[in-house]
């Protein structure tokens, strides 16, 4: 019996994902861990692998590079030896009556289903999504496709003039785009350089942003970013991220404290790791990090996190936490697990290594481990102190500014010059009282303030 391929589920909030290219061809035998396809989720481009094998069979129509596809929804299919093909008559690989909860029915309304069985050679499932989104109908378009099938481009070129950030841009074939990353392909949209021209360096001569920006950065040219009037901006990473902010909005209630501590001990703390010759130095987020994690254990209404209706205590005993990352593509916070259980070293070099795994758009699952508490940081832009948005369904974020120089007054009364910090802290007033994240406030400056005795304690 044939094999469903459907777009996974690469994080626990993800409803949708980027199809970024088959890897395998139509006819091609596949293995079981053999890469099907590439996938861009919430945070990063990630290969998918087979967990059976057969035949690869793929509508010559769907699904196309960029299109943007349900959690679920069928993709292709794995047939065995002698299995006619296709498995249906009506519809493509991704919209097969056959299909079950996974497939049509999961992402068809009752209405677009009746549609659908009126007209079932108008376009697939996913051309037919694409066009609810897009408010386009489908009866008055021409198809292009096979059979005269509508295309998910046909539904783009009818939506608006100019085709979607999605589609390859003037100058960039089809050929270039398939054998390209997403990332490589906006770059190169952004730069104006010529795909076709470049030499990948990625697996069997796949294009990269790194080969992209080598070329800007060898023809001497740097584009910004287009702003063209009428441009849609909340497309793929963005458009999670804002349907992530509204989420936030719309499920907590959100009240931000701050606090200015004394940093004189922790900048001294971090340039004796630097004299020592630490590889790596921490950063003030590892610093932080670490003694952010002792203190949520004394404070475990800080880590709660919300399951459905409900706000539910995790385990605290080595504590995830979720390091907020500015990226070419918008924000993203992978997971720094066991924090708590952790080296200060360690935490560096897994940090270190996190960050760039996040600018890179290549996070593993293992980056998108549910955290109980995130950190932000827009210190190294000069901001003192700002309202972070909770990172749903987290119900705390710590927000931190700049260490600055400032006049310091002493208990002697003398005016010296120190070293200040502010932190944001913003919670849920659902969940957590104004004292109680006060409290929690105040025990992590006075950790902060004394990173080195705390330190000691934590390691020991």
């Amino acid at each position: 019996m044939a094999v469903q391929i459907t777009i996974p589920r690469l994080g626990w909030s993800m409803e949708e994902g980027t199809f970024a290219g088959w890897r395998k061809a139509d006819g091609d035998a596949v293995r079981r861990g053999d890469v099907l396809f590439e996938l861009e989720g919430e945070k990063a481009l990630q290969e998918i692998e087979a967990v059976d094998e057969g035949t690869l069979r793929i509508e010559a129509d769907e699904p196309a590079v960029g299109a943007v596809l349900k959690v679920g929804a069928v993709i292709g299919w794995l047939t065995a030896a002698g299995e006619t093909w296709p498995p249906s008559v009506s519809g493509g690989s991704g919209g097969s009556t056959a299909n079950s909860a996974a497939g049509d029915s999961a992402v068809l309304s009752d209405a677009a289903a009746d549609v659908a069985a009126a007209d079932g050679a108008s376009g697939s499932p996913a051309v037919r999504r694409l066009a609810r989104q897009l408010k386009v109908d489908l009866q008055r378009v021409r198809g292009t496709g096979r059979g005269g099938r509508v295309t998910e481009d046909d539904v783009r070129s009818a939506a608006v003039q100019e085709p979607a950030d999605i589609v390859p841009a003037a100058g960039i074939s089809v050929n270039a785009a398939q054998r390209s990353t997403p990332r490589a392909r906006r770059a190169a949209r952004m730069h104006g350089i010529e795909l076709s021209g470049l030499q990948g360096t990625g697996n069997g001569g796949r294009i990269r942003e790194k080969d992209v920006l080598a070329a800007v950065a060898a023809s001497g040219t740097q584009r910004s970013a287009r702003t063209e009037t009428g441009r849609t901006i909340l497309q793929g990473r963005r458009a999670v991220i804002a349907r992530r902010m509204r989420e936030s909005r719309d499920r907590t209630v959100p009240v931000t404290i701050t606090r200015t501590l004394n940093a004189d001990n922790l900048v001294g703390l971090r340039n004796q790791f630097r004299s020592a010759g630490a590889e790596p130095v921490p950063a003030w987020h590892d610093l932080i990090a670490k003694l952010t994690a002792e203190c949520i254990v004394k404070h475990p209404l800080m880590g709660t996190r919300w399951v459905g209706d409900d706000a539910v205590l995790p385990e605290l005993q080595s504590v995830c936490l979720g390091l907020a990352v500015d990226t070419a593509e918008g924000l993203v916070v992978p997971a720094l697990p066991h924090v708590r259980t952790k080296s200060l070293l360690q935490l560096a070099r897994d940090s270190r290594a996190a960050i760039q795994r996040a600018r890179e758009g290549r996070l593993s699952s293992a980056d998108q481990t549910p955290a109980v508490f995130t950190i932000s940081s827009l210190g190294g832009l000069g901001i003192d102190a700002f309202t972070p948005v909770i990172n749903y369904p987290e119900t705390a974020i710590l927000g931190v500014g700049a260490i600055r120089r400032v006049p310091t007054v002493r208990d002697d009364d003398r005016i010296v010059v120190g070293q200040q910090l502010t932190l944001s802290l913003t919670f849920d007033h659902q969940v957590i009282d104004g004292a109680p994240a006060a409290r929690f406030l105040q025990d992590l400056v006075q950790l902060l303030e004394n990173p080195a005795a705390a330190l000691l304690s934590a390691e020991t």
